[in-house]
C-alpha cells in the first residue's frame, strides 16, 4: 500500500509540474480538503451569531428592563433613568475585569486583532478568546455600548475557524483560510450579506486572490447565510422597497456625498486615535478605562435614548425617512461621541453598525438639501460610502449596502460614492482604523496587493547557460587547484559523470571541508558530492525556485531536464532577481508614443 501511495504522489507532483506550471491558476487537492471543512466552519459561526444575538438580548433585557428575555430590543426604550445611567457603568467595570483577569485580546472592535493574527501569529488564535470575545461583546453592548456584534462575531468566528484547523495537520496558509472563513462567516451570519463577507475576505483578510481560499471562503458565507434564514430570519436586515431614477446629476451628487463622508470618516477615525491616546495618559491602570469611558455612555444615553446600542431600529428609520432635521443631527453628535470615547477606551465592541448609523444620518441630513426626486437615495449612499471610508473597502461596500436594503437601483451611484469616499480616505489617513492599532503595536501592514513578477516569470527566461563543470572523476586536490585557485572564474561549479549527467554542485566551502577531513585531497569528486542535488526545472517560476534556495540556503540552483539528470544552466539569487527590472521599467519609465519622448527614472530626457 505504502508503494502504492508512494507512486500516486510522485505521479501527482509530476502532472503538478509537467501541467500546471504555466496555468492561469495552482489547484491543490487541499482546495477539497479546506471546502470540506469550511462547510462545518460556517455552520459553527452561524450558530456563534445566534448564541451572541441571544446573550446581547438577554443582557439588554436585564439592564434596562430587568427581565429574564432573550428578544432583541431597543436598550434606550421605556428604560428608567437610572437604568440608563448605570447600566453602561456596571457593563465597562465587567469588561475590564474580564480583559484583565481573562485575556486583554478581547480589547477593541476585534477586526485588527484577527489580521494580527494572521499576518503575525500564524493564524493561531486561542480558545479562551473565542469564549471571552462573544461574552464581553455582549455585555459591553447590551448595557448600551454603542456598538455593533459584527465585529466580535468576526473575531469569534475566526476564533472557531483557527482551532478548527488547529485540530488538523494544516500549513500555515491553510489555517489562514479557516480563519478567515469562519470570520467571514460569522459575518454573513450577523447581516446576511455573504457576498459582501466574501469580498471582505478578499479586500481585506487573505492577502492573496486565489481558489485555494476563495472557494472555502465563499462556502462558509452561504453556509453561514442559509442558515442565519433559520436561526435568525429570512430577508433583508434594512429593506429599501423603492426603484431609484437614477440622472446624470445623481452622479455629481453622489461624488459629493461620497467627499463628504470620505471627510467625516477620516474626522471620526481621528478622533477614535486621540481618545485612544487620551486614556493612555490616565494615570490609572488600562483595567478601568472602559469603566471611565462608559460614563460618556451614560450622560449621552440619558441625552439621545436612541444612540445606545446597535441602533439596528434607528438605521431603518434613517433609511425610510422616519427621521430628518434637527432629530438626525443629534442623534449624530451624541451617537459619535459615545462611540469614539467608549471604542478608545478598549471596550469590545464591532464599528459596522455605528458606521452604517452614523453614514445613514450624513445622507438624512444632505436629502434636506440635495435636490430631485428620490431624498431616501442619499442616505443609502452614505451609509455604503461612510464603510468605504473608515475600513477602506469599497467593493465590500458597495455590496454590503446592496444585500442589506436588497435595493440593486442604486448600484451605479452607488460605485462614485463609496469610489469618491475610498479615495479621500487615502489621500487624508495614512492608515485605517482596522490597522491604525496594529501599527501602534509596532507591526506595518501593507494593503496593495500586485502580481509577482517572479511568480509568473519561467526560470528558463533569466538561467544562465554559459557554464563551466567539473568531471566527477576529478580529485579534491585537482579541484581545488584548477577551479579555486586565483583565478576562479566562478563560485560554483557543476559536477558531472562521464555521460554529462548532473552529480551536484561544488562551492569553496566544500572544497575547504573535504580537505580539511582529508588533506591529501585525494577522493574522487563523484565519491563525495553526494547523489541528491537541489536542482530546478526551466518551466518552474522564479518565486518557487528562490524560495527553495532560501531554504536551503543556496547561492546558485541547477537548472535540470525532465529526467533531473540533463544539465540544461545554472540560476543564481542575482538571476532571479531580474523579472523586477521590469517592474522599475514599468513604474519608473515614463512614455509617450507621439515624437517618441521618454522621461527616464533620474529625470533625464531622451528622443
Amino acid at each position: 500500500m505504502n508503494v502504492v501511495t508512494a507512486w500516486l504522489l510522485r505521479k501527482y507532483e509530476r502532472w503538478k509540474q509537467d501541467t500546471l506550471s504555466q496555468s492561469d491558476f495552482r489547484p491543490s487537492v487541499s482546495i477539497l480538503k479546506l471546502s470540506l471543512m469550511a462547510v462545518f466552519v460556517g455552520i459553527a459561526a452561524a450558530f456563534v451569531a445566534y448564541v451572541l444575538y441571544r446573550m446581547i438580548g438577554l443582557v439588554t433585557n436585564l439592564a434596562f428592563r430587568q427581565v429574564f428575555s432573550f428578544d432583541f430590543v431597543a436598550p434606550g426604550a421605556h428604560a428608567t433613568v437610572w437604568a440608563i445611567l448605570l447600566a453602561p457603568l456596571v457593563g465597562g467595570l465587567l469588561v475590564g475585569l474580564m480583559a484583565r483577569y481573562g485575556s486583554d485580546r478581547i480589547r477593541g472592535h476585534g477586526i485588527p486583532e484577527a489580521l494580527e493574527a494572521i499576518l503575525f501569529r500564524r493564524s493561531k488564535m486561542m480558545a479562551k478568546v473565542a469564549i471571552l470575545k462573544p461574552l464581553s461583546a455582549a455585555i459591553a453592548i447590551g448595557t448600551g455600548g454603542p456598538f455593533g456584534a459584527e465585529g466580535p462575531i468576526i473575531m469569534t468566528g475566526g476564533a472557531v475557524g483557527s482551532l478548527f484547523g488547529q485540530m488538523f495537520y494544516l500549513t500555515s496558509m491553510e489555517r489562514r483560510t479557516l480563519l478567515v472563513a469562519g470570520a467571514c462567516a460569522g459575518m454573513a451570519a450577523t447581516f446576511g450579506t455573504p457576498i459582501a463577507a466574501t469580498l471582505l475576505a478578499v479586500e481585506l483578510l487573505l492577502f492573496e486572490l486565489r481558489p485555494r481560499s476563495t472557494i472555502p471562503v465563499a462556502i462558509a458565507c452561504f453556509v453561514a447565510d442559509a442558515l442565519r434564514m433559520w436561526l435568525l430570519g429570512p430577508g433583508a436586515l434594512f429593506p429599501l422597497a423603492v426603484s431609484f431614477e437614477i440622472s446624470l446629476p445623481s452622479f455629481g451628487l453622489a461624488a459629493v456625498c461620497g467627499f463628504l463622508a470620505g471627510l467625516l470618516a477620516t474626522a471620526l477615525t481621528a478622533l477614535v486615535y486621540r481618545a485612544e491616546d487620551a486614556f493612555h495618559k490616565l494615570p490609572v491602570h488600562w483595567m478601568w478605562w472602559p469603566l471611565i469611558g462608559a460614563v460618556a455612555v451614560s450622560i449621552g444615553g440619558v441625552l439621545e435614548p436612541q444612540a445606545l446600542g446597535v441602533g439596528y431600529e434607528v438605521i431603518d428609520r434613517l433609511l425610510t425617512g422616519q427621521l430628518a432635521g434637527m432629530a438626525i443631527l443629534v442623534f449624530m453628535l451624541v451617537k459619535s461621541v459615545m462611540w469614539v470615547i467608549y471604542l478608545g477606551s478598549g471596550t469590545s465592541g464591532g464599528v459596522l453598525a455605528p458606521l452604517l448609523s452614523l453614514g445613514a444620518g450624513l445622507g438624512g441630513l444632505e436629502a434636506m438639501v440635495f435636490p430631485g426626486p428620490d431624498p431616501l437615495l442619499w442616505p443609502l449612499l452614505s451609509m455604503g460610502a461612510m464603510l468605504a471610508g473608515v475600513m477602506r473597502l469599497p467593493f465590500t461596500s458597495i455590496l454590503f449596502a446592496l444585500e442589506l436594503t436588497h435595493n440593486a437601483s442604486a448600484l451605479p451611484v452607488l460605485l462614485v460614492s463609496c469610489t469618491t469616499a475610498y479615495g479621500v480616505s487615502v489621500f487624508l489617513m495614512k492608515r485605517s482604523i482596522l490597522t491604525e492599532k496594529i501599527a501602534r503595536r509596532g507591526l506595518d501592514i501593507f494593503r496593495e496587493y500586485t502580481v509577482d513578477r517572479l511568480e509568473h516569470i519561467p526560470v528558463r527566461e533569466v538561467m544562465t547557460t554559459a557554464m563551466i563543470t567539473v568531471p566527477g572523476e576529478l580529485s579534491v586536490r585537482e579541484l581545488s587547484e584548477r577551479y579555486f585557485g586565483p583565478d576562479q572564474q566562478y563560485r560554483a561549479f557543476p559536477v558531472v559523470d562521464a555521460d554529462g549527467g548532473l552529480l551536484n554542485v561544488v562551492n569553496r566551502q566544500d572544497v575547504q571541508r573535504w580537505l580539511r577531513e582529508d588533506p591529501a585531497g585525494s577522493a574522487r569528486l563523484a565519491d563525495v558530492v553526494g547523489k541528491e542535488p537541489v536542482v530546478a526545472l526551466p518551466d518552474e517560476s522564479c518565486q518557487s525556485v528562490a524560495v527553495r534556495a532560501a531554504v536551503e540556503r543556496l547561492d546558485r540552483i541547477p537548472v535540470v531536464g525532465p529526467d533531473r539528470r540533463t544539465l540544461l544552466g545554472m540560476v543564481t539569487r542575482y538571476d532571479l532577481l531580474k523579472p523586477y527590472t521590469h517592474y522599475h521599467d514599468e513604474e519608473k519609465v515614463r512614455e509617450r508614443f507621439f515624437r517618441n519622448g521618454k522621461i527616464a527614472a533620474d529625470g533625464d530626457k531622451t528622443d
